[in-house]
Parts: C-alpha cells; structure tokens; sequence
C-alpha cells in the first residue's frame, strides 16, 4: 500500500531551487494568477481525496472535474492532461526532494563529499518513489517525453554534476543516465512487486554500483606479449 500523499499546501512556498510543474502567469494580472492559483489547489485536493479513497487508478480528469464542480474543461487547462495531472500530485514531494539534495543537510546535500552524495542521493529516491510506487507509475510520460519532463532533468543535472565531481575526466552524462535508469520507477515496481526482492537488496545494488562507477580505473602498466 502507498504511504499517503502529503497535504497539499495552500499557498506558493518558497524555494530557492527549480521546481517541476509551475504555474504559469496568465494575461489578467496578479488577480488573475491568484484565482488560477487557487483553482489548481482546488483540483488536486480533489484528486488527492480521489486518490486515497479510490486508488490512482480511478483518478480521471473527468472524476476529478466531477469531484471538484468544474467543467472537464478546466482540469485539461490546467495539467494538459492525466500525466500532468498526476506528476502535479506528486510536486509537492518533489520540491521537499530538490530542496534536501540542493541545500539540506549532508551526506544527500551538501557538506559531503560527491560519492557520499551519490549513495545517499539513490537511497532517498529508492525509498521516496517505493512509498508512493502506485502514483509514480501512472505518472510515468510516455516514451517521448521521459526524458524531458522537469523533475527528471533536474535529478540527471544533480547526478551528473556529482559525478563530474567525483570522476573527473569521464563521461558524467552517459554514467548518470546509467545511474538514473537504475532509478526508474517501472524497475523498481519489476523487482520489488513482481520479483519480491526487499527494498534493502535494491539499496545495497544501488552501493556497488555507484562504488564501481566511482572507483578510479586500475593502471594496468604497460602491455606485455607472450612469445
């Protein structure tokens, strides 16, 4: 079962990282950006209550419009459609996430060294997403926009980052997509829920991967030829 999601704070909090899924102003002005403000709290507070009463997978933008007193309409103005809607539901979590890796306590901010950063960096994804596996799963873009959507640009720049720090010389991009595919919540969701493994198993996978995609190469001299 998914912990619950956290209650959805009714106003814009401050941050002073990026952030997925922002609300965009409107042509109207400041009243305007408040009412749209408001409308959106409104319409995830409605899925948040669909969600935990009938599971993401009942969460349509038609029960949300219907649980909300608004026109369908509204729903696909807001989030462009179900993945929007549902990546919205999980913004909230995401913000705490950037905040703790950009400027939290270490080892996951900073203040530790970036292989130390790196181990905690997967072990806090591991647990947040097999917490809310259920919702992560149905939020999942279709293949053409997985890379593209912001919480999972700003997860690669951070992994990327630290392994520029921490393996200086290598190709940070392509290791940090190996990095993140370990990450992936469909993965997850294969080897906790269809293959059984505990989620200790997938942290300590998580280790000896990132220890052998830290660890300098060894220096094997110069070549010999046997005659």
């Amino acid at each position: 079962m998914s912990t619950a999601l956290p209650p959805f704070p009714r106003g814009q909090e401050p941050s002073g990282v990026p952030v997925p899924l922002e609300l965009t102003a409107g042509p109207g002005g400041p009243q305007l950006r408040a009412d749209a403000a408001r409308n959106r709290a409104r319409l995830l507070e409605a899925a948040t209550r669909l969600v935990e009463e009938h599971g993401v997978a009942n969460v349509t933008m038609e029960a949300v419009a219907a649980a909300a007193s608004v026109g369908k309409g509204t729903v696909f103005r807001r989030f462009g459609d179900r993945t929007g809607l549902l990546m919205a539901l999980l913004d909230h979590t995401e913000r705490q996430f950037q905040a703790a890796f950009f400027s939290g306590p270490p080892p996951l901010g900073p203040g530790a060294s970036p292989v130390d950063r790196l181990h905690a960096f997967g072990c806090r994804v591991l647990h947040e997403t097999r917490d809310r596996l259920d919702l992560y799963m149905a939020a999942e873009p279709d293949a053409s926009r997985r890379f593209s959507y912001a919480p999972y640009r700003v997860r690669f720049a951070h992994v990327a980052m630290l392994l520029r720090e921490a393996v200086p010389g290598a190709d940070s991009v392509l290791l940090a997509q190996t990095l993140m595919g370990y990450l992936e919540p469909a993965l997850i969701h294969h080897l906790t829920r269809q293959c059984g493994m505990p989620l200790e198993r997938l942290e300590s996978g998580w280790h000896d991967l990132v220890k052998r995609t830290t660890s300098p190469v060894p220096d094997e001299g110069p070549s010999t030829s046997v005659s």
